[in-house]
């Protein structure tokens, strides 16, 4: 079974990165793009990112997770820390974010490092979601193999039938990415792309344009 994509063809003509125009800081430019995300973008989740995690065989895995803050001290994202990002993460706390908007015709690539948030600030944000996303989070022993959907329904109805509290598991928390550089791709025409890198060199940052 096969099949031809090379008939795939689009323009991309919607921006451009002149280093002029840019803010020396690239946490000031990541937040100037995501409101535009928000504002002019059809994106239905701006916030979805990849995360690229290497395990300690050495095999990369890259699945779809959700920014839910971030600041000048990082990028921050929760998950079950006994899950396979959460271990592959515990064995080498290298790892890639990855923004594609599509709408806007951008890119941003994030390399960095991985730490655990603190114990308080993984409780206040637990306690903050809707009831259903943190009884999934009780319920569900990520990444584990399980013998059926039925075995997991089961065990969600029976964690809603007997009232169980809304506890934050100890093995759940948030990871704030610290990144090292942030890459800024803006589609252009005849795919003579815009690359703007920012690499972090003693705590300064540096930008300098890629060829496309």
């Amino acid at each position: 079974m096969s099949k031809d994509l090379s008939g795939y063809r689009d323009k991309y003509l919607k921006g451009e990165l002149n280093e002029i125009d840019l803010p020396d800081n690239p946490f000031l430019l990541f937040s100037n793009w995501f409101d535009e995300v928000e504002k002019f973008g059809t994106e239905i989740e701006p916030n979805a990112m990849s995360l690229s995690t290497v395990s300690s065989d050495f095999s990369p895995l890259t699945r779809i997770v959700l920014l839910k803050k971030f600041s000048e001290l990082g990028f921050i994202f929760f998950t079950n820390y006994n899950s396979r990002k959460g271990k592959n993460i515990s064995d080498n706390s290298n790892v890639c974010l990855s923004f594609y908007w599509p709408s806007m015709e951008r890119q941003v690539i994030i390399q960095g490092v991985s730490h655990k948030i603190s114990e308080h600030d993984s409780i206040e944000y637990f306690n903050s979601r809707p009831k259903s996303s943190r009884v999934g989070a009780i319920v569900s022993n990520q990444s584990e193999v399980i013998p059926s959907r039925n075995y997991i329904d089961e065990k969600l109805n029976n964690f809603i039938s007997n009232n169980k509290k809304l506890i934050k598991p100890k093995n759940w928390g948030g990871f704030n990415v610290v990144p090292s550089s942030i890459e800024f791709w803006q589609g252009r025409d005849n795919r003579l792309h815009d690359r703007i890198i920012f690499f972090n060199e003693n705590k300064n940052w540096i930008k300098k344009r890629l060829s496309p």
